[in-house]
């Protein structure tokens, strides 16, 4: 995806606000061999550019000055209650250096399984991203996971997932965490608990006077 950026050359709450009134966005681009540069965006643009997946999670192809250079979008910030783009971030690609960034999951196939198709379970997606390393030609804009292999009673691990090739996946915390989980029917689980709860007491009758 390509966006054009133009120079920025004042600072400051003031100047930014100036910016954004005339339909801009402030912004900085930084890190690779150059200096951080502050930089400025069409808002309704990038508006328009943020609602899709991809702007996020894929390598961007930046124009300023008449140059194009690869960025990834680290910060968006938001208004708090209106449709604005307050500040936006990115970072410069290199492409000998391995890279950290989130992408999205798509879990696909999931009404194809045994899980679902014979035992009529629900599949919970615990993780809807995955943070990932890898050099940024092997980006990928998403992560596909087949959950037609499902079956009732079983959970789908990190550890389970043929990730794409020159991908790592990074684990902050658990090694192998569970990506989607099979819930069984409502329906089953309410004679469990059923069974499990205690019988109520019958009630005393009345003596006879």
């Amino acid at each position: 995806m390509k966006f054009v950026a133009f120079e920025r050359a004042k600072q400051g709450t003031g100047a930014s606000r100036r910016l954004r009134i005339t339909g801009k966005t402030p912004g900085i681009v930084y890190g690779g061999d150059g200096q951080p540069q502050l930089i400025e965006l069409d808002h309704n643009a990038l508006w328009h550019a943020l609602k899709k997946e991809a702007f996020h999670s894929s390598i961007l192809d930046m124009e300023l000055n008449g140059q194009t250079s690869k960025v990834l979008l680290r910060d968006v910030q938001y208004h708090p209650f209106k449709q604005l783009v307050q500040h936006v971030d990115f970072q410069r690609v290199d492409a000998r250096t391995r890279l950290q960034n989130k992408v999205p999951v798509h879990y696909v196939k999931a009404d194809e399984s045994e899980a679902v198709k014979l035992d009529h379970c629900v599949v919970n997606h615990v993780i809807s991203e995955l943070e990932i390393s890898c050099l940024p030609s092997d980006l990928p804009e998403f992560i596909e996971i087949d959950l037609s292999g499902l079956k009732k009673g079983q959970s789908l691990h990190l550890a389970e997932v043929k990730l794409p090739k020159g991908v790592n996946a990074v684990t902050r915390g658990k090694k192998n965490p569970v990506l989607v989980s099979v819930v069984a029917p409502a329906a089953e689980e309410a004679p469990a608990e059923a069974a499990a709860a205690p019988a109520p007491e019958a009630k005393k009758g009345k003596g006879k006077k």
